[in-house]
């Protein structure tokens, strides 16, 4: 190149005296004229094959039409192209030795070619749909930089040449401006600076300004984020990776299975390796989805690390400059400029690194969300048993949040030893080998912090074990809370959810505990490093000399140390747990939930529709819920004819609902073989009911069909319900059907499987829960031989014995295998057991209370129909505007006044000790040496000593204290939250949906857990330090305080305009995950009616729209921080630059000491200010979650459970008695009267049957007396005394219910009967005997002690409802009601419980709700209600004698 240059007459290509050493720096002819020609040039041409192939293979997004703005650039382009081509003509016209001047001539050439190219490049992109590029860009950039010099070195020698320069120049520049202010849209299409400074996020940040966010100014995710496209790659290789897996698991166990016999340790070593491997193929499928992604962001990071060093060496040179006295002052300013061009590059690459890695997580937390909702689908019985709603809820709450944070701290396991080393590495060349003494300091807590990690991951298991068992306990809680106020016993639950949370708290204290010793070593490793280096430095040699270079570069330096030092021990900690066996860490859990075991698409083959043959199949089979355990169904032999009718009876417990299990592949084929023809629909025993319209229950994905649907409507009779629905098929029925009675849930989900038109009906008792009239009709119009199915297959599980006798196949199950089967006639024929049933119950019949609940009268005010008609559950709400003063308040008032003194006192005197030390250090740099070297070093080092560690004690008590406030704060929050949900009346839970209340209990209390405290810590932590640094930098160059007053106003403009929007962000962000969870919820406790319909796929596509919904709120959440920290950060440049040129041009005046200070805190600035507002801000968004805790602080309470003053009887109630006067019940004030002018009364031990059509008001009666509701007028009293004097548990410890539903809890047998544990084992067991489970349950392993399934679903539902009738047994108080209480039983145990009910509440009162209108007839009165008054009373001889209402009802029962 130098002989280029000397041959073309030019001088050489560097000159460093040209450059450098001159007051007027310039560059040489021959680099002008070469290197910066050339360079962009090159850099085009190098890169343009490679973006050519990118397009290529990029997907197509449609051609963008021509515009002015490509057109204009177009002919720009080539117009530059020409103008090169006619300078470098008139450079050859000018000039006749063209070999002298090569270099001269070339120039232009490749300019002009450069700019064809360019062209070339923008067509390309308009033809592929690429609206912004940053090549181009690049290019366009760096060719302004390279046309900025030859413009000023030549501007009055070469005209031509400056006018073509300057062309250049004005396109570079217009086509930046152009690609910066056009198309100002959203990410996707944004131009490169737009992305690069996110310039693209303002106009949301601006809108969010002038008024409240809502969700319908939220931006749909681009594509690459969307859940579809997530999830159809990660999906797929999810699935091939997991079918490798069971093959190879399989061989396993056939190799084991030869070898020995596993045992319980084998089999649970067995999981651990399943998790462990699926926790691998995981990990193996997000890196292959994400990775190309995230390696964009690690070459970001790398970038940002090498500025980041190289910023202490240019300060280095700065302290230089400073130090000479006769060094030229431009130098100074470059130096100057040079740091602050560099600290803005590390700031903007840094956040790019972050805004990759929060997009990979947002990713990451959509793609676990979307695994999970796909497994629960999957999941066989035995596994769902395992794998509760709780674990669920916290998988996607909590674990995924801990895997996203765990995508930023993945890097540093391996640049953070890189980091270290580079450290250590210019430490050396500028200390010598004293500086290596700092590794000891790194040796020394390095172990330390790693053993704290160790430790706090072993109580991170223990934690989220208590927090899943907390969540799955109030799910339950949420699921039977009208069980619990019934009973009374919300205060027996209260404790076994406190004691929950007290080991999660406790667990939580001794973490923070440990991670204040961790973060104040951490914070404490810079100064311990100086103090050791410093300290070896001065003490092995006298001549050694600290002056202000090497205090300040090293301080530095050490300062960067910080943050590979604080994140390696806990991302070692992290990582090496993917490989732990025991840990419960949020990667293992989720592998452990995802390979639990499926259902097996063999248990049952299915083949297409044929209307010849069988269409059920079942030869010699063998059943179980689990592939360990027993057969449950054994021996199984049946054929069912297609279009046939089958009835399945038998006794409780002896296998009918599993039989329809079996058919649908829902328990474990342990032999034989299964076939179905065609599609089938399923009708649970306990219907499964949405939360979604009468309409969408009944359609169920389905089209509608006008005349097939009405027909639907009128066989299932459902058409008189529709009249009394507000909103008719379109009112809102809410979560598992609570505002219906069990008849109309039953008939919805007869109505939803009717609808389909499915070749198999599998019917689980859809009968029981009608009466007899309604079960009738049911069964003439839609089951029987001229019903809606006639024609279709139907498998019917049934008590009703007067059906039989139309069936063509009747199947009788006895303890788990068929012991008859036949027509009903050849049954009868055999004079078996079947044979005596039926002549023993012949004249029974089923049952009343088809009706829709009386409340479902009160559910919409009159006024509110024409707007909200049939609208029940009410959405998350969510708060506009700042939040208010008053949620600091409430969060700092459960602190207590004492944690807050001591927390601000220890953060000024922490920031004083920090400032004091620094400044020490100036001092110290400050002194002259003397005979070439400094006095007092012993001194000197002991001060620095005590003022560093005062200042790590300081760190420790502060972050102590602020973490032990936080707890407290969170156990009074999380107390009152419990209390106030608790104590609020069922209206309250009719209208708000349970995952509403579980987001609270979940993701609210884990962010005032740990979000607030943490958000309080840092953000003291960073104003302290930042008057630290505004008092250094005053005191330095007291003319800063002029910039630094305008950088205040334009930081506090950013601030507003970022709290604004970010604070609403969080509230749409939080109230969009309700319905995720809600989802989840209703999927989980509904998957076998779902895999039964075969509708995962709509399933799978709402949770993917709910999850997608939530993340349009997170993304611009994350964004809005990284545009802030760009922004603020770019104002602390500022501040850097001004200390940086204000020192240098005050030099003289100025210490080089004093200046080190100044500029390496000024330095620190840009940190302080962005994390100021984002802690700042964290904390305003997470006291969102105190607001939606205190939320319902304020909603309508129910009465006091106790009053203070009343003292009942402890025989109360003593007779019994009941008196009704002027008894009136409302459901909201302004509504119709559910109950009016009810006065009657009933005395000691009478028995009371309460009967009545749709509406009558027989259920608000019975919630009437347990003040479910309370009275609009009149009084009910009970002996003599009002039940509204005295508490809710009073009243309602002393009176018992048996519900219709039967709802057991996850626990032991024991604890469903008796959870205040006030009964003996004896007595327990003496109420078994009567209801008729003692057998049953002196079976079970553990007996009293075996544990229920969350829900009771190992249990079949006639045992559940006779567990019901024990605990009334156990509690035998003078007054019974009786509510449909044995819809789930054959005929038989029906006639036992009624015969127990006769002699064990012999001396009772009871009140019964008429089911089977045959076990009321021997009662002393009968009451039938209509409209909500009593229409007839008297006993049932005397009623049928008057041929009233009750007569027509016996009649239509067929008890005449």
């Amino acid at each position: 190149m130098e002989a280029l240059c000397n041959n073309s007459g030019l001088d050489p290509l560097w000159d460093w005296n040209i450059t450098w050493y001159t007051s007027t720096p310039d560059l040489t002819k021959c680099f002008q004229h070469t290197v910066l020609v050339w360079f962009p040039c090159v850099y085009l041409w190098t890169c343009s094959p490679l973006y050519l192939v990118y397009l290529q293979l990029r997907p197509q997004k449609g051609i963008i039409p021509l515009s002015k703005l490509c057109c204009s650039k177009t002919l720009l382009g080539l117009s530059l192209a020409s103008f090169g081509l006619l300078e470098m003509f008139y450079f050859l016209v000018k000039n006749e030795e063209v070999q002298n001047h090569l270099l001269i001539l070339l120039g232009p050439l490749i300019r002009s070619l450069t700019m064809v190219l360019a062209v070339v490049l923008i067509q390309m992109e308009r033809i592929k749909g690429t609206r912004s590029s940053v090549l181009l860009f690049l290019f366009w950039m760096f060719l302004v930089l390279c046309s900025m010099v030859p413009l000023k070195v030549t501007i009055e020698q070469i005209i031509d040449q400056v006018s073509e320069t300057d062309s250049s120049v004005r396109l570079s520049v217009y086509t930046s401006v152009c690609e910066l202010y056009t198309n100002q849209c959203p990410e996707e299409d944004a131009p490169f600076l737009s992305k690069f400074f996110f310039f693209w996020f303002s106009s949301l940040v601006v809108r969010g300004y002038r008024r409240p966010l809502q969700a319908a100014d939220l931006w749909t995710l681009r594509d690459q984020d969307s859940s579809v496209y997530i999830m159809t790659e990660l999906d797929k290789f999810w699935s091939q990776s997991c079918k490798q897996l069971q093959y190879v698991h399989s061989i396993h166990l056939l190799c084991s299975r030869s070898s020995a016999v596993p045992t319980e340790k084998t089999q649970l070593l067995k999981k651990n390796q399943e998790g462990r491997g699926c926790c691998l193929i995981l990990l193996r499928a997000l890196g292959r989805s994400f990775g190309l992604y995230f390696l964009v962001g690690i070459l970001c990071l790398l970038a940002h690390d090498a500025i980041m060093f190289a910023v202490p060496q240019v300060l280095s040179v700065l302290l230089g400059f400073m130090r000479d006295k006769d060094a030229e002052m431009w130098k100074g300013l470059l130096f100057a400029s040079l740091l602050f061009i560099l600290s803005c590059l590390q700031s903007v690459l840094h956040h790019q690194f972050m805004f990759h890695c929060f997009t990979v997580g947002m990713r990451l937390k959509t793609a676990v969300m979307g695994l999970v909702y796909r497994k629960s689908l999957l999941m066989s019985s035995a596994a769902r048993q395992q794998g509760t709603l709780g674990e669920i809820i916290n998988l996607i709450s909590a674990d995924t949040q801990k895997l996203m944070d765990f995508v930023v701290y993945f890097n540093s396991v391996w640049i953070a030893p890189i980091e270290i080393a580079l450290c250590f590495y210019f430490l050396w060349q500028l200390l010598g080998l004293p500086a290596l003494a700092g590794i000891t300091a790194v040796v020394l807590i390095f172990p330390l912090n790693g053993i704290i990690a160790k430790i706090r991951s072993k109580l991170q298991e223990v934690q989220m074990k208590f927090t899943d068992s907390r969540i799955k306990l109030m799910n339950e809680i949420l699921g039977g809370v009208k069980i619990l106020k019934f009973y009374s016993w919300e205060e027996a639950f209260l404790p076994r959810v406190n004691v929950l949370r007290d080991g999660e708290l406790s667990a939580l204290k001794t973490s923070q505990i440990l991670y204040s010793v961790s973060l104040a070593s951490f914070n404490s490793s810079s100064f311990l490093i100086a103090l050791i280096v410093f300290g070896v430095y001065v003490l092995i040699d006298e001549q050694n000399v600290l002056d202000a270079q090497k205090i300040f570069v090293s301080v530095a330096l050490i300062n960067i140390l910080k943050t590979p030092l604080s994140q390696l021990p806990f991302a070692m900690s992290t990582t090496m747990q993917e490989s732990s066996k025991t840990n419960l860490h949020p990667q293992q859990r989720l592998g452990n939930f995802l390979s639990q075991d499926e259902l097996k698409p063999d248990n049952v083959e299915r083949l297409p529709h044929s209307p010849d043959g069988d269409a059920v199949l079942v030869q010699d089979g063998f059943f179980s819920w689990s592939t360990s355990g027993p057969p449950y169904l054994q021996r199984i032999n049946m054929m069912v004819e297609a279009g046939s009718l089958v009835a399945v009876v038998g006794h409780v417990g002896s296998g009918k609902s599993s039989l329809l299990a079996a058919m649908l592949g829902e328990m474990e084929r342990r032999r034989g073989f299964v076939s179905i023809k065609g599609s089938v629909s399923y009708v649970p025993q306990q219907a499964w009911i949405q939360n979604a319209s009468l309409k969408d229950n009944i359609l169920f994905g389905g089209q509608r069909m006008e005349s097939w649907y009405h027909r639907v409507l009128d066989a299932c009779a459902l058409l008189p319900d529709l009249d009394i629905l507000p909103a008719r098929d379109d009112t809102e029925i809410g979560e598992k059907g609570m505002n219906l009675s069990g008849g109309q849930r039953q008939r919805v989900s007869l109505a939803r499987a009717t609808y389909r038109r499915s070749d198999v009906y599998l019917l689980d008792d859809p009968l029981s829960a009608v009466d007899a009239q309604v079960g009738q009709h049911i069964f003439d119009r839609v089951i029987g031989p001229g019903g809606l199915l006639k024609g279709k297959t139907r498998v019917l599980v049934t008590h009703g014995l007067s059906f039989l006798s139309k069936a063509d196949l009747v199947l009788v199950m006895e303890d788990g295998h068929i012991s008859e089967m036949g027509s009903y006639m050849e049954l009868m024929d055999r004079k078996g057991a079947f044979a005596k049933l039926i002549h023993t119950f012949s004249g029974t019949q089923r049952r009343e209370s088809s009706t829709l609940k009386d409340k479902m009268m009160g559910l919409v005010d009159q006024d509110s129909v024409a707007e909200n008609a049939g609208k029940l559950t009410e959405a998350d709400k969510v708060h506009t505007g700042r939040v208010k003063l008053q949620m600091y308040r409430e969060y700092f008032r459960t602190v207590g006044l004492t944690f807050i003194m001591t927390i601000v006192f220890l953060c000024a005197f922490q920031q004083a000790a920090s400032l004091a030390y620094n400044y020490w250090l100036s001092l110290w740099a400050d002194e002259p040496p003397v005979n070439g070297t400094q006095s007092d070093h012993q001194l000197k080092l002991s001060v620095f000593a005590a003022l560093g560690f005062t200042q790590g004690l300081a760190m420790f008590g502060t972050t102590l204290a602020i973490a032990l406030g936080g707890i407290v704060a969170s156990r009074h929050l999380h107390t009152d939250l419990l209390y106030s949900v608790l104590h609020s009346p069922m209206s309250f839970f009719e209208v708000t949906p349970s995952g509403n209340l579980l987001n609270r209990f979940s993701k609210e209390i884990d962010a005032i857990d740990c979000m607030i405290p943490e958000g309080l810590k840092m953000m003291l932590g960073y104003l302290f330090k930042l008057l630290e640094v505004c008092i250094i930098v005053l005191l330095a160059t007291p003319f800063t305080g002029l910039v630094l007053l305008p950088l205040t106003g334009v930081y506090v403009c950013i601030q507003s305009f970022y709290v604004a929007s970010s604070c609403q962000l969080r509230r749409l962000e939080a109230v969009s995950r309700s319905p995720i969870y809600s989802h989840f919820n209703e999927t989980v406790q509904g998957v076998g009616t779902i895999r039964a319909f075969g509708e995962q796929r709509r399933f799978i596509l709402q949770a993917d729209r709910h999850i997608d919904n939530n993340q349009e709120a997170y993304f611009p959440r994350f964004v809005a921080t990284r545009w802030l920290a760009v922004n603020l950060e770019f104002l602390g440049n500022l501040l850097v630059l001004a200390a940086a040129i204000l020192s240098v041009r005050g030099r003289h005046e100025l210490s080089p000491g004093i200046v080190g200070l100044a500029v390496t805190h000024s330095l620190q600035v840009t940190g302080i200010l962005s994390w100021i507002v984002r802690s700042w801000t964290d904390v305003e968004n997470n006291i969102v979650s105190v607001e939606r805790v205190k939320e319902y602080e304020n909603t309508t309470k129910e009465a006091a459970w106790t009053l203070e003053g009343c003292s009942l009887p402890a025989a109360w109630p003593s007779t019994g008695t009941l008196q009704f006067e002027n008894f009136g019940l409302r459901y909201r004030k302004g509504l119709d009267w559910a109950l009016k002018d009810i006065s009657l009364s009933i005395q000691d031990r009478e028995k009371v049957g309460i009967v009545g059509r749709t509406g009558a008001g027989k259920s608000s009666l019975a919630l009437g007396i347990f003040r479910i509701l309370e009275a609009a007028s009149g009084r009910i009293l009970i002996d003599g005394i009002n039940i509204t004097q005295i508490g809710l548990h009073d009243l309602r410890s002393r009176i018992t219910i048996i519900p219709q539903d039967p709802v057991l809890f996850s626990g032991s047998v024991r604890m469903n009967l008796d959870p205040f544990e006030t009964c003996s084992d004896e007595d327990v067991w003496k109420a078994l005997e009567l209801a008729h489970l003692s057998s049953f349950v002196s079976a079970l392993p553990h007996k009293l002690n075996h544990q229920c399934c969350e829900g009771g679903e190992n249990l079949s539902l006639g045992q559940r409802q006779l567990l019901c009738l024990a605990r009334a047994l156990l509690r035998k108080t003078r007054i019974l009601v009786l509510d449909e209480a044995t819809a789930a039983v054959d005929l038989k145990t029906d006639q036992l419980i009624q015969s127990t009910i006769r002699t064990q509440f012999n001396d009772c009162t009871i009140l019964t709700i008429a089911h089977r209108l045959s076990t009321i007839m021997d009662y002393t009165r009968v009451i039938v209600m209509d409209r909500g008054s009593i229409v007839e009373m008297d006993s049932p001889s005397q009623l049928l004698h008057l041929q009233g209402h009750f007569y027509q009802m016996c009649l239509e029962a067929g008890l005449i």
